[in-house]
C-alpha cells in the first residue's frame, strides 16, 4: 500500500512552476487560440511597443470579472501609452468569446486549455487554473511583472508601473 504522502508529493510535483521570467526574458514563443477560435501568436503579437500579458483563473468569476474590467475601463489611458493589453486563462474559446460579449472586452482572451502559457510563463496554479498575474514586455522583452496581480486596480498598477519605466521604454 502506497501512503497518501506520496500522493500528495506527487500532486505538489505536477504543478510545480516552470522558471519564473526574469526582467530582459522574452515572450515565450507560443501561438494559441483567442475567443474566437483563431490562433494567435503572443510573441509576434508583442514584438514592438507595450504588451501587457494577464492571467486570470476562470473567466466570468467575480474577481476575474474585475481585474478584466479594470483595464476594459482602462482601454484609452493605455492606449495612450502605448500598451496592448491580452488576457490568458485555462478557459476554451467558448467560455472566452462570452467573457469578452458580456464585459465588452476591447482585447483579446487566449483559451489555454492546454495549460501551454500557464506553464511557460510560470503560473500554475491548483487544478490547472493560472495564478493571477501581469507582465508588461516592451518590444517583446519582460520589463515588469505582478506576481500576485490586482484584480479592481490593475490598470492602475500597470500605469503607475509604467511611470517608473525608463524614459527609453515609456
Amino acid at each position: 500500500m502506497i501512503p497518501r504522502v506520496f500522493f500528495l508529493l506527487l500532486a505538489f510535483t505536477a504543478m510545480a512552476p516552470a522558471a519564473d521570467l526574469k526582467l530582459g526574458d522574452g515572450i515565450p514563443p507560443l501561438t494559441l487560440p483567442d475567443q474566437d477560435g483563431n490562433p494567435l501568436d503572443i510573441a509576434a503579437y508583442g514584438a514592438q511597443g507595450y504588451l501587457l500579458v494577464f492571467f486570470y483563473p476562470k473567466a466570468n468569476t467575480p474577481g476575474c470579472t474585475a481585474q478584466a474590467c479594470s483595464l476594459r475601463d482602462a482601454d484609452t489611458r493605455l492606449k495612450e501609452r502605448g500598451v496592448r493589453v491580452l488576457g490568458i486563462s485555462a478557459d476554451k474559446p467558448d467560455a472566452q468569446k462570452k467573457f469578452v460579449a458580456e464585459q465588452k472586452l476591447p482585447y483579446p482572451l487566449i483559451a489555454d486549455s492546454e495549460g501551454k502559457a500557464i506553464h511557460a510563463f510560470g503560473v500554475e496554479g491548483l487544478l490547472g487554473f493560472a495564478r493571477r498575474s501581469a507582465f508588461l514586455f516592451h518590444d517583446g522583452k519582460l520589463v515588469w511583472r505582478d506576481a500576485k496581480a490586482s484584480t479592481k486596480d490593475q490598470a492602475e498598477i500597470v500605469l503607475k508601473a509604467l511611470d517608473t519605466l525608463s524614459p527609453a521604454k515609456r
